[in-house]
């Protein structure tokens, strides 16, 4: 039976010879260095941890793995900032909105800036984008700096009430909701407007309606026409222009208001790198979407925000149209019992995971922080578990938009992600996604999962990936290997958008095409040394450390299909780039 990567030791060391056209200065390594003479990061209390399942003490299940982690971690060292893999998402407000603050942001972690498009205007958000782009120009770390642009989404609201008073009601007050627009802006304690005009034909009597986030839960008592009859099941407060939620309840609404389309208008006119899609509810949902932003937005990446029973429900298909998935778990713990929200949000991230898709998990985070200096203990699981369950992606909202420690929120983010990555067990992860994918794979896939398997098995500091759509570098984030994944690539788009994918380290490779074709090779070589010199830069690899280098046999896009196995060079000089001359 032949050899079978990542499952059996062979009986003798293998050391093939080195592969014929190997690149000068990029050395063949068949005899990797030991992890023990590499800087050790977090790791096991009783077990002298490695990456390779070969290892006859080391943990292979996630219990064991657990069970010997080591307790003792005082502060992230410069040496260890960009070792983690997760990537993290910031909101920002107002008083984060300016180059400096941003550059801050990036440096204590932050990778994806978030624009929240339910406020603001386009002047507001344009700035956003400004600053963004000038803060990651400035950044001393030169990583690029990705910017998402969040929808409004098709939203159900209460109408102004009279004089925009607030009118305070008791629990088993009755009284009338009607989606009769000329009481739009008269509420009353007796009757108030709300802006779904279906409303009536949705619902039922016994059904729920929850208002302003659920702090206000009225019971439909009966329909009449186009009014409602609710009992209020607690004392509350009936206020202008107030958030609806219908548990239960099948809406109608389409995937895109009149408003969400001229903001990704906006936003393909400004280049934005993804949408955060809200309110998500079906795969059709996606297409539209696709259909709206266009040729010019084609490019861009769709992350769907399930945050509804619908999308749960339907969560299967819209998987099958998106790019990735939010788990935005504010509405979601409205529309379902809160109780549950824990078990949808390991439901989509395994799913994800599986499928080999980005997913983020988002809302309340570290909530406390946006007034306080440190979070709760259950915020700080919350997030560790979060990157534990699989998430590429954490996020933050009002502690990054208005908080007062926005950048200390980055930074205690940036270390338990960091820190909970290193609680996984990665070669039993690996065996187990690597059980779950159908066969027969496609050749990139199936590279993506040798390259790992043989990372594991090298006991690799790197997969290095030259890629132009980074759909190769996502392959590789989908079997999760220990080591980090940098990824090379001409397009600058691309590079910001890999900040979805676990592991990944985007490098910007800025030298343009024009290659002639007898000089391709070196031109191969060249991108390869220029992302480990990055990558040395930022100390996510160290010197004679083995390297996976994942590459085309010929330029272009769908040609990926080679793996050579190189040993980063000791001397820096060894890393300079090759001139090439360029065709006319």
């Amino acid at each position: 039976m032949p050899f079978a990567l990542g499952h059996h030791p062979p009986s003798r060391p293998l050391t093939p010879s080195p592969p014929k056209n190997q690149p000068a200065r990029l050395p063949y390594n068949p005899n990797p260095i030991s992890r023990e003479h590499r800087s050790s990061i977090g790791g096991p209390l009783n077990f002298n941890m490695t990456s390779s399942a070969f290892v006859s003490n080391a943990p292979t299940t996630q219990l064991a793995w657990q069970a010997s982690l080591n307790t003792t971690f005082n502060e992230m060292t410069p040496e260890q900032k960009f070792f983690r893999k997760t990537s993290i998402i910031a909101t920002i407000g107002p008083k984060t909105n300016n180059v400096d603050t941003l550059v801050k942001l990036a440096d204590a972690g932050m990778n994806i800036v978030r624009m929240n498009f339910s406020h603001g205007s386009y002047e507001y958000h344009q700035s956003v984008i400004d600053n963004a782009r000038a803060a990651a120009a400035k950044s001393p770390n030169g990583r690029p700096l990705a910017i998402a642009l969040d929808t409004k989404g098709p939203e159900i609201r209460t109408g102004l009430m009279k004089d925009d008073t607030d009118v305070p009601i008791d629990a088993g007050h009755e009284f009338w909701v009607t989606t009769d627009k000329s009481f739009a802006e008269s509420g009353t304690a007796e009757q108030i407007y709300m802006d779904y005009t279906n409303l009536p034909k949705v619902t039922a009597p016994g059904k729920l309606i929850y208002v302003d986030d659920g702090i206000l839960s009225l019971q439909v008592v009966s329909i009449d026409g186009e009014k409602i009859r609710v009992k209020s099941l607690n004392s509350g407060t009936l206020s202008s222009r107030k958030g609806v939620n219908l548990p239960k309840t099948a809406v109608d609404l389409p995937a895109l208001s009149e408003k969400d389309k001229s903001d990704l208008a906006f936003g393909v006119k400004n280049g934005v790198d993804m949408i955060f899609a809200s309110f998500i509810r079906s795969g059709n949902d996606v297409k539209e979407i696709r259909k709206v932003l266009g040729t010019e937005g084609a490019n861009i990446k769709i992350i769907v925000k399930i945050e509804n029973e619908q999308g749960v429900t339907n969560f299967d298909e819209i998987l099958k149209e998106t790019d990735g998935v939010m788990v935005a778990r504010g509405d979601l713990g409205i529309e379902i019992p809160a109780s549950q929200v824990f078990m949808a949000q390991k439901m989509m991230i395994a799913k994800c995971n599986v499928a080999g898709k980005p997913v983020i998990c988002a809302t309340q985070m570290l909530e406390s922080m946006t007034y306080n200096p440190r979070p709760t203990r259950a915020e700080v699981s919350d997030v560790a578990n979060a990157v534990m369950d699989g998430a590429d992606c954490v996020m933050l909202s009002g502690e990054t938009a208005k908080g007062k420690y926005p950048i200390e929120a980055v930074k205690m983010m940036a270390e338990t992600a960091y820190l909970a990555e290193r609680a996984i067990a990665y070669p039993h992860l690996f065996d187990q996604l690597r059980s779950l994918t159908p066969r027969p794979t496609e050749t990139a896939e199936t590279l993506a999962l040798s390259a790992v398997a043989a990372a594991i098995e090298q006991d690799a500091g790197a997969i290095i990936v030259l890629s132009t759509s980074g759909v190769s570098a996502r392959l590789l984030s989908k079997y999760r290997p220990e080591c980090p994944i940098i990824c090379v690539t001409r397009n600058q788009q691309t590079a910001r958008q890999l900040h979805l994918s676990r592991g990944v380290y985007p490098v910007w490779y800025p030298e343009p095409r024009g290659i002639p074709g007898d000089k391709w090779q070196i031109d191969v070589d060249n991108r390869i040394r220029y992302g480990l010199r990055v990558a040395l830069q930022l100390a996510i690899v160290k010197p004679e450390a083995t390297v996976m280098a994942v590459q085309g046999w010929k330029g272009g896009l769908g040609h990926t299909n080679t793996l050579r196995i190189l040993s980063v060079p000791a001397d820096p000089a060894d890393l300079d780039l090759h001139s090439i001359e360029r065709e006319d």
